[in-house]
């Protein structure tokens, strides 16, 4: 039986089709980076690795407008210490949501198990 469809079957053959693609002339598509809060142990906020001063949300709320600069809608990256309390955590992103950025990562590191 599996003779008789072996012999029975067409097997369809491809045939790799030729293309000329067009030429685009421009400037590259840039890649903006990622707007990087991090937040340490103690609970102490950083900006693109600048240090926000004073620890209230308004302040962090326009260190961050400042760091995004025109961009109306970055990636944003939050890096907390594993020992940062929960709160700081929030705080950051409610400042996020409060400045309208909504496009936001957290960044993790691997357990090496």
């Amino acid at each position: 039986l599996l003779i008789f469809f072996m012999v029975t079957t067409t097997f369809n053959r491809e045939t790799q089709l030729q293309i000329v693609l067009p030429e685009a002339s421009g400037e590259e598509a840039t890649i903006a980076e990622p707007l990087n809060v991090s937040i340490d142990a103690k609970g102490q906020f950083y900006v693109n690795q600048h240090q926000v001063i004073n620890v209230d949300i308004e302040t962090l709320k326009k260190a961050i407008r400042q760091a995004a600069g025109d961009d109306s809608d970055p990636q944003i990256v939050v890096s907390a210490d594993g020992e940062t309390s929960h709160q700081s955590v929030i705080t950051v992103l409610d400042a996020l949501s409060q400045v309208g950025f909504v496009h936001v990562t957290f960044a993790t590191s691997s357990s090496g198990k």
